[in-house]
Order: C-alpha cells, then structure tokens, then sequence
C-alpha cells in the first residue's frame, strides 16, 4: 500500500509527484542538519493539477500532501515517501493532519475573505510536520479579487508551505499565478482501470462496475456513485430518453421543465440533509435556547448562514444539471460515432436501439449542431442564465437540428 493507490491510470504523474517527495525530504533533511541543500531539486513551493472531470486531480494532490509529510523510517533509509501507514500519510489522506489543509467549495466561487485567510495561514511554519500544505480542490472558482490575493502568497511563499492548486485546465486559472506553478497535467483514467478499483475497493459486481465505468467515460468518482446509487441510475435513464421527447416544441418545453425539476429536487435533498443540522449548530453557538428566541444581536449571523445555504443550493442545482448534459453529450457522441463508422467504444451501449435510431434519423451534421447546443447551454448556465431558458432553448435546439 501506498498513498498513490487512489490515483488510478496516472503512472507518469505518480513516478513525478513521488521524485519531487524524496528531493523534497533532502531538503527538510539538510536544513535540519544544518547542511547545504541539494544543488538541484525536482520540488517547488507551487503546483498546478489540471485535467478532465474524475481524472483525479484532488486525490493527487492529496496523496503528494501525504507524501510530503511522510514519516516512514523507511524513507530515513533511501525508501519513497509516501508509505500510505505512518501518522503523517495517515492523517493527512483522511484530514486531520494539522498542517494539510484542503479546501473545497460547495458554493459558486471562493472569495477574498477566505483566500485572504488561507494566506496568512500559509505565513505560518509547519505546527507538526515537514511542510505547510495548502490544497485548494476548486482553484478554477477563485474570483478575480481572491486570485490576486493569492498571487502574492505563490510570489512570495514562506519557506516550508506548498501550494497544491487544482483546476480543470489551465486557462481556468489566472495566467499570473500558473506561471508560477509547476504544472502536471491528468489524463481521463482507462474504463478497465475504473471498473477494477470498484470491483476491488468497493465490492461492486464485475458486470455492474464495468456498465458503470464505461458509461461515464472514467470518471472514478461518478461511476461509484451509478454503481451504487439507484436514484442516480433512474435519473441517468431519463436524461437518456430526452432525445426522444422533443419531437414537437411542447414536448421540448416539458423535457426542459423536467431536468430543471430533478436538478431543484437534487438540491433539495442536499439542503435537507445539511442545512437542518448547521442552523441548529450555529442557534447553539449564539445561545439560543431550546426552542426559545434567538438572543439580541444574532440576526445577522444567522442571515449571513441563510445566504450561503441558499448559494450552496444554487450550486448543488447547477451540479446536477451540468452532470445532466455530460450525459447527453455522451450520448450524443456515440451517435455521432456510429454515422461516421468509427472504432471508439459506445458508452451508452444499454440504449442501443435508440442510438441507432437516431443516427439513422440524422446526418453527422445534425448531431454535431446537437453537441453544440448543449455546450452552448453549459456556458449559458456559467454566466448566469436562468436555468430553465437555458435548458429550455437547448431542448429546443436539439429537435432543430
């Protein structure tokens, strides 16, 4: 076992991200030893991961934070960092080491307040371990304001912090601060490797893995979720069917009222599950009595918690629309690759009937102008459009042709 386990079809990135952890160690190693450093090193203070959805960019960043404070008595003797069982690997991977700090969002952007305190955080020397780690999983959701504030910390960097930024590509990032990273790009992990670690680490049944796996294209992180969430594969099923439903414009209009309904009921969930529970945590917090009022002084709190449960829903609803359309452009492809003849593996492969029906029904043209509306739909949605005269001009779009 090694912290590089979960980073599944990502051999290069492994072997480069594990060269920089023993040239990291050295120099933790010889400045405790009061030594020179090495005269050439593969470490740096700023990396940046880009790749496709679910070729696990966070988890490689993760494992290399958990290299980086690797303890292992191995390592001491020439071995790799990166054990995967010492306190350093171990805590960092399940986030509670106290000098790993990850970030996520479930909100639309990161703003300037919280970069502002991942930067003084990142000025301070390592508590515990080897190194002050900053992973930031939505790199591509900074703000401009907040990206600016980052670029002097990635600048001017304390000594022994390390930035580990994470964003789909590289122009998701502001040029100023990828030019100051090292930057490892990920590749969409193989079907095959995808189906064998839901066999081997989730139990999943071959058949069921490999179904899953292959229709999300190596998405590790969805096809765990298909292979084991029967409302995910229902709501996948439907989606597959729009096609068929937008014959006539009232059938476009109801397909679109539909997904926007699925992706509102999504968010619902979500809330239902996790805004209960923080409202009642922070009524706690502030004094609030049970079932009493809230103490003088605290409405604006408790505004400020209702703001961002309300961003956090807009978020999950976008979510679920964009995996939504990830899966008709799927389908879509694989039309497109059964007019043109081509050898690429169909990943939609229990609607086949429908697949070739419809690339019977159309031309290679069609299908492309389709691909297009539905990526014109997901930019629409990025700026703001209302959802459902995004979806709607989509659905409308697709019975054009």
């Amino acid at each position: 076992m090694s912290v590089w386990d979960d980073l599944v079809g990502q051999e290069r990135v492994s072997e480069q991200l594990g060269a920089a952890a023993r040239d990291a160690d050295a120099l933790v190693t010889a400045a405790a030893a009061d030594t020179p450093p090495p005269e050439s090193s593969k470490m740096t203070h700023a990396w940046l991961f880009t790749g496709p959805p679910g070729s696990g960019r966070a988890t490689a960043a993760r494992a290399f934070a958990a290299a980086l404070q690797c303890t292992s008595p191995d390592r001491a003797l020439g071995g790799a960092p990166g054990c995967g069982f010492c306190d350093g690997c171990h805590t960092s991977l399940i986030g509670t080491h106290a000098d790993v700090e990850v970030v996520r969002t479930d909100m639309l952007s990161i703003g300037v307040k919280e970069t502002r305190d991942l930067v003084r955080r990142a000025q301070l020397s390592p508590a515990v371990g080897r190194w002050q780690v900053i992973v930031m999983e939505d790199a591509d959701r900074l703000t401009e304001g907040a990206g600016n504030v980052l670029l002097k910390a990635v600048e001017e960097p304390a000594p022994r912090t390390v930035w580990l930024l994470c964003a789909p590509s590289l122009e998701d990032v502001l040029p100023t601060i990828r030019s100051r990273c090292r930057h490892l790009t990920l590749r969409t992990p193989p079907v095959a490797a995808v189906a064998d670690v839901l066999i081997r680490r989730d139990g999943i049944e071959p058949d069921v893995a490999a179904a899953a796996a292959r229709a999300t294209q190596g998405h590790i992180d969805r096809a765990r979720r298909l292979a084991t969430d029967p409302r995910a594969r229902e709501r996948r099923a439907a989606v597959l069917k729009l096609p068929l439903r937008v014959e006539e414009i009232g059938g476009c209009l109801k397909a679109a009222q539909e997904l926007i309904d699925t992706a509102t009921e999504d968010a619902k969930q979500v809330a239902e599950e996790v805004d209960a529970k923080e409202t009642e945590e922070l009524k706690a917090a502030l004094g609030a009595a049970q079932g009493g009022r809230m103490p003088r002084g605290t409405a604006g709190a408790m505004k400020e918690l209702e703001d961002k449960q309300k961003r956090r829903r807009t978020r999950t609803q976008r979510d679920s629309l964009d995996l939504a359309l990830t899966d008709l452009t799927a389908l879509y492809r694989d039309v497109l690759a059964l007019q043109l003849g081509s050898q690429v593996a169909i990943a939609n492969t229990e609607v086949q009937d429908m697949l070739q029906r419809l690339a019977l029904g159309a031309s290679p043209e069609a299908t492309l102008r389709r691909i297009e509306a539905i990526s014109a739909c997901r930019t629409a949605l990025d700026r703001n459009v209302a959802p459902l005269l995004a979806v709607e001009a989509m659905t409308v779009a697709l019975r054009a042709g």
